[in-house]
């Protein structure tokens, strides 16, 4: 497959194709478009033809001698995908190091060319079972040069800061700092991959179950403070940034604390931690940015200085990753 840019009416991205599929109606939820945690599902499956295109076409095996294992997610949200809607995502070779490399995915709706989602994917080459990192070989650093790109404009980061981490996440943390509990529960069969650890989507996907009752009050203080109040509110992310820390196994117990970062203009950044209830270690580490939805206008609601001041007193000084 050659590099060449895809193109549909106006738009032109680069990369080569590494899935091509749809939205189904199960994978949308409660606020009518396909939920966040399956832009990830689709992230990971255009991983494995990445992985091919770059010389290594068994890393995601159960018989791989190497595989990739994801450090960091960058994600925009773009443009709403809606059940029916086709799909297909690009991808290519950022930078590459002695062991990680950094990768751009652009999911892209097919019929219009419009970008849906894009994905900064870090990634380490690492032992399947131990996950230890080790030097990519020579076949991967050849074919990385005809997948090189740069990262579009609409690719880069915008609400969140892509600055080396440093994860301040754990259990005794998020208690000091009063984080609520969103989520609790265990890594259940099916949740993992074939070398056992947590599938990538997981995270994000046990944020999105447990956000409501967390994000519900914050997105009344906006709509009520709103110069025009929405009739039927919901809420939508922008932007995400998730730092994998370390791996859960099948019966691995998991916890996610969240909390209000604070807010500017019309967007609300918040932080979850995903955390071992037994150990106090942390899991994975994210923040994201986030809007209050008009579903009817489907469109965001601004947040008034009223609603900034309420939105200041939930603050968490001090939050981050």
């Amino acid at each position: 497959m050659t590099n060449a840019p895809a193109s549909l009416g106006q738009e032109t991205w680069p990369g080569v194709e590494i899935w091509r599929g749809g939205v189904n109606t199960w994978d949308c939820d409660e606020m009518g478009h396909m939920n966040v945690r399956f832009y990830v599902v689709r992230a990971m499956e255009g991983l494995v033809g990445l992985a091919a295109e770059m010389g290594l076409p068994h890393a995601f095996a159960p018989h791989a001698n190497a595989t990739l294992v994801v450090r960091e997610h960058h994600i925009r949200f773009l443009k709403e995908a809606h059940a029916g809607a086709p799909l297909h995502m690009l991808g290519g070779v950022i930078e590459i190091g002695a062991s990680e490399a950094k990768l751009l995915q652009l999911l892209v709706h097919s019929a219009t060319g419009e970008l849906a989602a894009t994905f900064q994917t870090t990634v380490a080459h690492v032992t399947p079972r131990e996950g230890e990192a080790f030097p990519w070989p020579t076949i991967v650093r050849e074919r990385a040069k005809g997948l090189m790109v740069e990262i579009p404009e609409r690719a880069q980061a915008r609400s969140v800061d892509l600055s080396p981490a440093v994860p301040q996440a754990s259990l005794d943390r998020a208690e000091a700092l009063g984080l609520a509990r969103i989520s609790l529960g265990a890594l259940g069969a099916g949740e993992s991959d074939v070398f056992g650890r947590m599938r990538a989507e997981q995270f994000i996907g046990r944020v999105s179950d447990g956000i409501g009752a967390f994000i519900a009050p914050l997105r009344d203080i906006v709509a009520e403070a709103a110069e025009t109040p929405p009739g039927r509110v919901g809420g939508a992310v922008l932007e995400y940034r998730i730092v994998y820390l370390a791996w859960p196994r099948l019966g691995d117990r998991l916890e996610v604390r969240s909390g209000l970062i604070g807010s500017e203009g019309r967007i609300m950044r918040c932080a979850h931690w995903l955390l071992n209830p037994d150990t106090g270690q942390a899991w994975a580490t994210s923040t994201v940015s986030a809007i209050t939805f008009d579903l009817d206008a489907r469109k965001a609601v601004a947040i008034s200085p009223a609603a900034a001041t309420k939105l200041a007193e939930r603050s968490v000084v001090g939050l981050g990753l």
